[in-house]
């Protein structure tokens, strides 16, 4: 058992440095040297658990993919969350922020596809619900809506990557909200939609706590 803990641990500890790594240099830059140093692994304990570079970066877009929050009866207040939790989550989480930055990677693409294809369907779902319910102006189409609001997005944490290594990476997804709500979402909806970060620190708080309970019940 403890032989298992600690092949576990070593596995994560891999994963981990290679997604910092990763979200610092991009997946073409990055180097298993690079991901070595900062896991302080041996180079058999790091291929023991991983092939290749490539399949670093597949364990840490699997290991990014999780469940969206909560939804809520207001569906658009569902699509905010969305990206209100993920604002919170890419600063403080090493493997999200590496899976977005292998996403945003236009080079790594020959190997991984569009992984943020899954995040443009959850997306567009919320809004299709959300126009069933009556939420959401009659022009809207949800498919394009969605895909625009994810590259949108996107610009939006690279940008703050850039400029301030994400720390206002919240408050400017809040304002992305602000700007792009008025076009999708009827009048009478807009006055209960919160697009606050204060919102998005609740869902985070939310968020980790349930996480820790499932690791503690498994």
């Amino acid at each position: 058992m403890a032989r298992q803990e600690r092949a576990i641990r070593t596995r994560n500890a891999v994963l981990e440095a290679a997604a910092t790594v990763f979200a610092e240099y991009g997946y073409e830059s990055a180097t298993i040297t690079q991901i070595l140093d900062r896991a302080q692994v041996t180079k058999g304990a790091l291929y023991f658990h991983f092939a290749s570079k490539e399949d670093l970066a597949r364990g840490v877009l699997e290991h990014a993919v999780t469940e969206p929050p909560p939804d809520q009866p207001v569906r658009v207040q569902s699509f905010v969350d969305m990206g209100l939790l993920l604002a919170q989550r890419l600063p403080r989480e090493p493997l999200l922020r590496g899976a977005a930055r292998i996403a945003a990677d236009q080079s790594a693409q020959r190997f991984f596809g569009h992984p943020w294809r899954d995040w443009v369907k959850l997306t567009e779902h919320q809004l299709t619900v959300a126009k069933e319910q009556g939420e959401v102006l009659p022009y809207v189409d949800p498919e394009r809506t969605a895909e625009a609001m994810v590259a949108a997005f996107t610009g939006t944490q690279l940008m703050s990557q850039a400029g301030t290594r994400m720390s206002d990476l919240e408050e400017r997804v809040s304002l992305l909200y602000d700007l792009v709500l008025p076009s999708i979402a009827v009048p009478g909806v807009l006055g209960r939609i919160d697009t606050s970060a204060r919102r998005g620190a609740r869902l985070y708080a939310e968020y980790r706590a349930a996480a820790e309970a499932a690791s503690a019940g498994g």
